[in-house]
């Protein structure tokens, strides 16, 4: 559906006409590069195929992008950047999950059995792409207010993150703000989730091991019963937690691995547990290491076990820009009405984006995928899950809308 032809509220303000619009033959060409991409998902940090084929197509463009460091992941800069006004940066992640691709009814599933593109970065990539080409065409014609650095990022998958060797690398240089998208299967195609504050949650890692002399069943009082440390240890320590820490962390602990033994009679002398931890609060997330490491100890002592932990540091939540949030509203608004704009909750999944917010303002929005109508909305990081590729139409005119907008508010006066 063209701009034209959405419907604009009533009472709505008059919204300033934007060059930009994404012409049809390239529409077709995201959509099959989105499908390329799907067909060929790489894992974090082995995204070479993938850095590859958008370097070819922004240097057909007439661009100059820069691969990363590490080999995979890029930058590209539209506009040539003077060193004055920071720059705007559209952030796209670009690698995949080790998960088989579930679909059957499409000819662009994997082509590798036990990777997927199930979380829509195939999306995300395309977007970043189609709204830098479009960007790019606006500069040749001088219809771009300033410079916009397009990132590609890889291993967002990957804890704590790529985003902490991008920024490494020096890839926020130059930048005043950043802006991205998620796909939201819960949101329709057309239409873009916003929330000021934060939008997903901090996510760590913990793996406990156990130990215990081992021994009898028939004994279990001459040394540790280590299944049953490990079983309490399961159920006490998000109860432990959740009574020290204020409630309104929204701390939640959740276990996804949980192993020990061999034999019915034989008391093991190893138990393992695999877990998140993920809270709403930044605070409460400075704050969870050391008292999860109290309190596992506290657990395995009571049973006598030996205790070793691992705690692995992922990402803290996104929290977007009350500010920058407004001008995505702004952008969406003026693109394609009021009614292409919803409020989103905040989720308890985890985004590396965070880390870019550490250092400039930014928001992230949720890019609907769900076709209107369809009756079952799949999940994220489920094997056959699909998005309605309207969207990536939609994600180029949000992002170019929002890269004028904001591009013009930052001309000096003259």
């Amino acid at each position: 559906m063209s701009r034209e032809s959405q419907p604009v509220l009533p009472g709505t303000p008059a919204q300033p006409e934007l060059p930009g619009t994404l012409p049809d033959h390239l529409r077709a060409e995201l959509i099959a590069f989105r499908r390329d991409l799907h067909m060929h998902p790489e894992l974090g940090h082995q995204e070479f195929r993938t850095t590859a084929a958008i370097k070819a197509r922004l240097e057909k463009a007439g661009l100059r992008p820069r691969v990363l460091k590490s080999g995979t992941g890029l930058i590209c800069d539209v506009g040539t950047w003077d060193g004055g006004r920071p720059m705007l940066a559209l952030r796209a992640d670009i690698d995949a999950l080790p998960i088989p691709d579930a679909k059957t009814h499409v000819a662009y599933r994997s082509t590798f059995p036990d990777r997927a593109h199930a979380c829509g970065h195939d999306v995300h990539t395309a977007v970043v792409l189609g709204a830098g080409l479009v960007l790019a065409e606006l500069d040749r014609q001088g219809l771009l207010p300033r410079p916009v650095r397009l990132l590609f990022q890889p291993a967002e998958e990957v804890l704590p993150g790529g985003a902490t060797d991008a920024i490494a690398s020096g890839v926020l240089d130059g930048v005043g703000k950043i802006l991205a998208v998620h796909c939201d299967p819960r949101v329709d195609v057309g239409k873009i989730g916003l929330r000021a504050g934060p939008i997903t949650s901090a996510c760590d890692r913990l793996e406990i091991t156990l130990e215990g002399p081992g021994g009898h069943t028939a004994r279990p009082h001459l040394t540790t019963d280590l299944v049953t440390a490990a079983a309490r240890v399961a159920t006490d320590l998000p109860a432990v937690v959740a009574r020290r820490m204020d409630a309104r962390s929204g701390m939640s602990i959740t276990w996804g691995r949980i192993e020990s033994g061999h034999a019915c009679n034989v008391i093991p002398m190893q138990a393992e547990l695999s877990g998140t931890i993920r809270c709403l609060d930044i605070k409460a997330w400075h704050e969870a290491p050391d008292q999860i490491h109290a309190a596992i100890d506290e657990i395995a002592g009571v049973h006598r076990a030996k205790s070793e932990i691992t705690y692995v540091r992922g990402v803290p939540p996104v929290v977007n820009d009350p500010m920058i949030t407004e001008l995505m509203r702004e952008s969406m608004t003026a693109r394609r009405g009021a009614e292409s704009v919803e409020d989103t909750e905040q989720s308890l999944g985890g985004e590396d984006f965070s880390w870019y917010l550490e250092y400039v303002p930014g928001a992230m929005a949720r890019l609907g995928v769900h076709p209107p109508g369809a009756s079952v909305k799949k999940d994220l990081h489920r094997g056959d899950f699909d998005v309605d590729e309207a969207a990536i139409g939609v994600g180029v005119e949000f992002f170019t809308a929002a890269a004028l907008i904001d591009g013009h508010r930052a001309r000096p006066i003259t």
